[in-house]
């Protein structure tokens, strides 16, 4: 394994980009920008040595846009499989992808036929659409037969994606929050107390289970042209409602650091739980304006009935207790990362931001 802090371009896949003084990721596969707007060229992270078997690694959600890039990344390094809830029509052929439910036998066949040595789980539902006993079912249950399957069979690595949402936004939270800060999201915003479940029993299971090296990784809103994020689909509104009176401090990640961010946890074998930040942080405003839109200000006392009102009838894309993450900062202290593997994000502000409406 390399080095801790190892990112040069014989180790570490890194090649100089266009502005001075800058590393830039030596892959950029789906419309990545680099400081002259260009595309960017892969050089494989490491080299596999001739006549030794690749190890293998599991992606659930690998359909996803971060799924899809995180497959590109490690697809020179690692034989990638992966599983979805719906079919990647255009998957690279040497990657197998499997439509499966994790609550499913299906599931518990292909790993215990497979036998992956690494498992990346960000295989969730994080939107609010349909049935929402249906995406707890899916995302706690099937993260419970994720993690007792690879207990069964023998996993060796094995990263959970969680979010900076499990904190909670409260305006007592400290400037920085670490990793010791308690999970608080679900006095809030109870629609995500599926996603806190999650993180509090992949935590316990890397307590329970040493010999599995297991990382839950906590970023901040991930931006990008792939991105679905709550906050990537609220700054790509021309209108940007936000709480008249309050403009919180916010935190941005661009998609790409997030999939360097696995994929050094895999290739460093590091255990733990760890915030991952972007460069920097900005004004609610400030991220608005820089995306290309307009913020909206509205007095808390219409927006936050409204706002529940177009939820309850579908026609909202978010519950009220969201509203709290544009009143609040809910910004993360990333050193614990950047100590244990080097770890630095490598796009600034605002290229994250250009990126998001694709703009050069």
């Amino acid at each position: 394994m390399p080095p801790s802090g190892s990112r040069g371009v014989g180790d570490g896949g890194w090649v100089t980009g266009s502005a001075p003084g800058r590393s830039r990721p030596a892959s950029y596969p789906f419309g990545g920008y680099g400081g002259s707007g260009g595309r960017l060229l892969r050089i494989p992270s490491w080299s596999q040595p001739l006549g030794t078997p690749m190890e293998k690694v599991l992606i659930t959600g690998i359909g996803s846009g971060p799924g899809r890039l995180l497959t590109e990344r490690l697809r020179t390094r690692f034989e990638v499989l992966g599983v979805d809830r719906t079919p990647w029509e255009d998957h690279p052929a040497e990657v197998a992808v499997h439509v499966l439910d994790l609550r499913k036998k299906g599931f518990e066949d292909l790993l215990r036929t497979e036998r992956p040595s690494h498992v990346v789980h960000m295989g969730f539902i994080r939107h609010f659409k349909g049935d929402p006993n249906r995406r707890h079912e899916i995302n706690v249950r099937g993260t419970k037969q994720l993690l007792d399957h690879c207990h069964r069979y023998e996993v060796t690595n094995l990263v959970v994606m969680s979010s900076s949402y499990v904190y909670g936004a409260f305006p007592e939270n400290p400037f920085y929050l670490d990793e010791d800060q308690p999970l608080s999201a679900s006095r809030s915003y109870p629609e995500i107390r599926d996603l806190v479940e999650v993180d509090t029993m992949a935590t316990g299971f890397l307590w329970r289970h040493p010999e599995i090296r297991t990382t839950v990784l906590r970023p901040v809103s991930v931006l990008g042209p792939n991105s679905r994020s709550m906050m990537a689909e609220y700054l790509r509104q021309e209108r940007a409602p936000t709480v008249l009176g309050f403009d919180p401090m916010m935190q941005f990640l661009h998609e790409q650091d997030l999939t360097d961010a696995i994929a050094m946890t895999l290739e460093q074998d590091l255990a733990g739980v760890y915030n991952v930040v972007g460069a920097g942080q900005v004004p609610l405003h400030t991220a608005i304006e820089e995306t290309g839109g307009v913020a909206w200000p509205i007095p808390e006392p219409l927006f936050r009935p409204g706002v529940r009102m177009l939820f309850g009838a579908g026609m909202a894309p978010w519950p009220p207790g969201a509203i709290d993450y544009l009143k609040y900062p809910v910004t993360l202290a990333g050193d614990a990362l950047a100590q244990a593997i080097g770890f630095k994000a490598l796009f600034g502000l605002e290229e994250t931001f250009r990126s998001l409406r694709g703009r050069g």
